[in-house]
């Protein structure tokens, strides 16, 4: 059984329960009649605004129109009858609650005609109330012109704010997919093959151990060395996954063009303000596969890294003054490069190379646009 305070829809808000507190005004206005059955008809009316308003927020369709026209009828009779025109500005904010764009402006306008009309009845009449509670019937007159528009509007940008974390959502279990696919592939070409030849050498040793000893141990020592080697490049690839930040991949990437013997000039800041540590791991990734790159291919002499920054993304250019290579539209030669393409297309990056006299890399990133924190809704 629903509470006490559970009575009305909890998507309208506090507004209900201050309307509760107040539903005794409309009560002052009815009992200043000395005939006892315009008292009647109008507590009738009282409850049934009420309870029409109830049905209103529960109902869907047509019904929802239907709850709504019938309190636009009693705000219209409890004005004409009794000068109570305050149903309005409750009619104002159930109507602002109308998701249907045709069914909120059809209902902005009934309801703002006959509010003004009715008022201005009114006044035309001479009524007294009218003229004493002035200043009041100014401010709902107010509220029934901007509180629907109001409501409306909050109420599409919490359905938009909701659509876009949904959306949110969905980008962060695809990204995991992705990676576990990532991580699946770099398995499968890291340990697939040597696992694989060790399993062909050990049956090879079997085979031999008997027969030829000396050819059996050596195929041990591959299979040792194989074995070795796997794991070298497992630790690599945990270590890839551990995530690396640009300004750490700089440092070692100081360290390889050094040892390579290569001059490192370096333009530009490439600390990120505005790009997810997702982006940032891409982005340290495929700057250590182009400097090694220039480190094994290019026999450059000089390694320039300029870092880019505008509104809208990031750019990486990796430079050299090498051999340069081949480039053909849409063809990427090696794994690293067709690596370093895929990673930067799951995250809605580019990479574009040029080669005349060396060597250069354009790696782009689009920026994080940050949103406010939503604030705690209702």
């Amino acid at each position: 059984m629903n509470k006490w305070y559970q009575i009305f829809h909890r998507n309208t808000g506090l507004s209900p329960y201050v309307w509760v507190v107040f539903c005794i005004l409309p009560f002052y206005f009815i009992f200043r009649s000395s005939s006892t059955p315009e008292v009647v008809s109008g507590i009738v009316m009282i409850i049934l605004f009420f309870v029409c308003y109830r049905l209103s927020f529960v109902s869907k369709g047509w019904l929802v129109y239907f709850w709504t026209s019938v309190q636009i009828l009693i705000s219209i009779a409890m004005t004409l009858l009794f000068s109570y025109v305050y149903f309005s500005i409750f009619l104002a904010f159930f109507i602002g609650n109308i998701q249907n764009r045709a069914g909120f402006f059809t209902l902005y306008a009934i309801h703002l005609a006959s509010t003004f009309i009715t008022v201005n009845y009114g006044f035309a009449t001479q009524n007294q109330l009218f003229f004493t509670q002035f200043p009041f019937i100014l401010i709902s007159l107010i509220v029934v012109i901007l509180l629907p528009f109001n409501t409306y509007s909050q109420k599409k940008q919490g359905q938009l704010e909701g659509q876009l974390e949904d959306a949110n959502k969905r980008i962060a279990e695809l990204v995991k997919q992705e990676e576990r696919q990532r991580i699946a592939r770099d398995l499968h070409d890291t340990l697939g093959q040597k696992l694989s030849l060790i399993g062909l050498k050990s049956d090879l040793a079997g085979k031999l151990i008997h027969k030829n000893p000396s050819r059996a141990q050596a195929e041990i020592r591959d299979v040792q060395q194989t074995a070795r080697t796997a794991l070298k490049e497992v630790r690599e690839m945990v270590t890839q996954m551990r995530g690396a930040r640009l300004d750490e991949e700089m440092h070692r990437v100081t360290q390889i063009l050094s040892a390579a013997d290569i001059e490192l000039l370096v333009e530009g800041d490439y600390r990120l303000n505005d790009t997810n540590l997702l982006t940032e791991n891409v982005l340290s990734m495929c700057l250590k596969e182009a400097v090694t790159n220039v480190v094994k291919h290019s026999k450059a002499k000089r390694c320039m890294i300029a870092f880019i920054s505008t509104p809208t993304d990031f750019t990486v250019m990796v430079s050299d003054d090498g051999i340069g290579m081949t480039v053909r539209p849409g063809y990427y030669r090696g794994n690293g490069l067709r690596g370093m393409k895929e990673r930067l297309e799951f995250v809605n990056g580019s990479m574009s190379i040029r080669s005349d006299s060396g060597t250069e890399l354009h790696i782009t990133v689009p920026h994080v646009v940050k949103r406010p924190t939503k604030e705690a809704g209702e």
